[in-house]
């Protein structure tokens, strides 16, 4: 492995996956909070407990009633929760992305719809301000933000576009005088109602691009919020629609350049992702504890029912796939923290592999609950009722899917000279208006090697075996890669359930490396006798991956995918399910 491969800022470590390479920057060794900040967080989090953990009446109330009061947002306000990533110049807190993450991970613990609220305004609705703006537009908004006294919304989704940004409808007509014009609509929008400040894009008429990004003011004629949306989840987080009619935004409210607003969105959406990762391993860890307690407490057969191997199994891989969701949101956090040029796979894979282990660990932690866990004066139906909306929100896990696989795929067409004719050019847009993919430097494939060439060189000799049977896995997909590419040149753009395999396998690698880091990690500073509980995770977690990986890879060349297509066009053309015993 080069020094080069392992020190770019630019060279992304999950795309290399798709080629077959190991790129250990980054991961090892595993990332964590140091020194002043990491203190600092401490402090933070003590505060969080001593305010949140009182409340769950509150919140059980707020989720029955739809609605955050405005006394409790002020008390939020009061907390500092409002200006943790931004700048200490500016007021701020200035954490960085891995002590955020840390932060929205212990207010997810006690109630997602808090998370939501501070978490849109930090995650993604001022985001764009920090990223792009300018000095004059920093120093305008962003103390006025850190207060609270303006909240952040992000208003990109439309009625017609969702995971489709590059179709939306609402437009931004140019003046004589350099301001802008804005009409259009928004909807499902995250503080919506109560937002002060608005990241909005807009399609605009611009030799640069389409789509322009402004910051609105509620005070500007012409917005306005539709009423508050009653949703299945996350109910007390106030979603609204937002409407613009011939709002007039001056010239100095474009964020960013003009026209290029589509990368501004990609941008906060990627960067955003490491609050809503976070969160849900917030609370992956509360429902834990949860489960632990229901299971000792509860007596059947005279017996505790922790003590029986099915309830073992599913709290034990709730630990496990919480540790493993842990340990890549803090290597996408550092990844984002250490100035990392290309990130975005990681994110999208990050942010599909959380939302679902919590999806997963919320349903197990219902179901140790036994009927206590349909009933609403217990928190599990909340939790799942409001985990659910993960799975869609800042891109859907199947659009991501497919944008982690095209990606990496993308790389990989690059380097196979004998493909390059077929695929080139296919991946500059490979989900309409998601994903932009950036043109990477090139780089020879050349020829699959054996086994053990691309090494997990840093992992503890605890886990050798570990680290061979995700080497292994890398190769196989590198070479899955090729075969799906040669097979279907540029017609692999639809062939989306083989892309979901490759992407899937991708992911298991993944995170698989970011688990070994850590554990590794761990094996150096406290030595084999204190780490065993951890070394029996990485091996779980990578021995259940490994199979995982290995049928992904199989069914590539061995599948029903056409049998199952086949009847979806018959049922869709049905209309229905048309058969019955009857």
């Amino acid at each position: 492995m080069s020094h080069e491969t392992e020190t770019r800022t630019d060279a992304s470590i999950a795309k290399g996956l798709f080629l077959g390479d190991i790129r250990e920057g980054h991961i090892f060794p595993f990332p964590g909070l140091k020194g002043e900040e990491r203190e600092t967080v401490r402090m933070i989090l003590e505060s969080i407990d001593r305010f949140m953990a009182p409340k769950e009446k509150e919140f059980r109330q707020f989720d029955h009633e739809g609605v955050q009061p405005s006394e409790y947002i002020e008390e939020l306000k009061a907390l500092g929760l409002f200006s943790l990533i931004i700048p200490p110049e500016y007021d701020g807190l200035g954490l960085s992305n891995s002590a955020y993450s840390r932060v929205l991970q212990q207010t997810s613990r006690y109630d997602a719809s808090t998370s939501l609220t501070i978490g849109a305004h930090s995650s993604i609705g001022l985001k764009a301000l920090l990223l792009f703006g300018s000095d004059a537009q920093k120093t305008k908004y962003l103390p006025r933000l850190a207060t609270g006294e303006m909240i952040a919304a992000f208003c990109l989704t439309e009625s017609g576009s969702g995971s489709d940004a590059a179709s939306i409808k609402t437009r931004a007509t140019k003046n004589g005088d350099g301001s802008f014009t804005l009409n259009g609509e928004k909807i499902w929008i995250t503080n919506g109602g109560t937002a002060e400040f608005f990241t909005v894009f807009a399609a605009t008429d611009s030799d640069a691009g389409k789509i322009t990004a402004f910051i609105v003011e509620r005070s500007f004629s012409g917005v306005s919020s539709g009423p508050k949306e009653d949703k299945m989840g996350i109910r007390a987080s106030c979603t609204t629609t937002v409407r613009f009619d011939d709002v007039r935004v001056p010239a100095e409210c474009v964020l960013g350049e003009e026209g290029k607003g589509f990368k501004v969105a990609m941008a906060v959406l990627n960067n955003g992702r490491t609050g809503l990762g976070g969160g849900c391993v917030g609370a992956m860890k509360r429902l834990i504890e949860l489960s632990i307690a229901q299971a000792t407490a509860r007596k059947q057969f005279g017996k505790s029912i922790s003590e029986f191997q099915l309830i073992k199994e599913k709290i034990g891989s709730m630990a496990a796939i919480c540790f493993a969701s842990e340990s890549v949101v803090s290597v996408v956090g550092h990844l984002i923290d250490s100035g990392v040029e290309d990130f975005s796979v990681e994110a999208a894979m990050s942010k599909v592999f959380v939302s679902e282990a919590l999806w997963q660990v919320a349903d197990e932690a219902l179901q140790i609950s036994g009927g206590n866990g349909f009933m609403k004066e217990y928190p599990y139906e909340r939790v799942v009722r409001d985990s659910r909306i993960n799975r869609i929100f800042e891109g859907t896990n199947e659009i991501l899917r497919l944008y982690v696989g095209l990606s990496g795929m993308k790389d990989a067409g690059d380097v196979l000279k004998d493909m390059a004719k077929s695929v080139s050019g296919i991946f500059n847009d490979p989900i309409k208006g998601f994903g932009v993919l950036s043109s990477y430097a090139s780089k020879k494939i050349g020829q699959y090697t054996p086994i053990g060439r691309q090494a997990l060189s840093q992992v503890h000799p605890a886990l050798s075996q570990e680290a061979a049977m995700v080497e292994q896995g890398v190769a196989k997909l590198a070479q899955g890669v090729e075969s799906v590419l040669r097979a279907h040149g540029k017609g692999i753009i639809g062939q989306q359930l083989l892309t979901k395999r490759l992407a899937d396998s991708a992911i298991e690698l993944f995170v698989n490396m970011c688990v070994l880091s850590r554990v590794t990690s761990m094996l150096n500073e406290r030595g084999i006798g204190a780490v065993d509980t951890e070394v029996r995770i990485a091996k779980y977690l990578v021995h259940a991956s490994h199979q995982k990986v290995s049928g992904y890879l199989k069914a590539l060349n061995d599948n029903r995918d056409h049998d199952l297509c086949a009847l979806a066009d018959s049922v869709i053309g049905a209309g229905g399910y048309s058969w019955d015993v009857v």
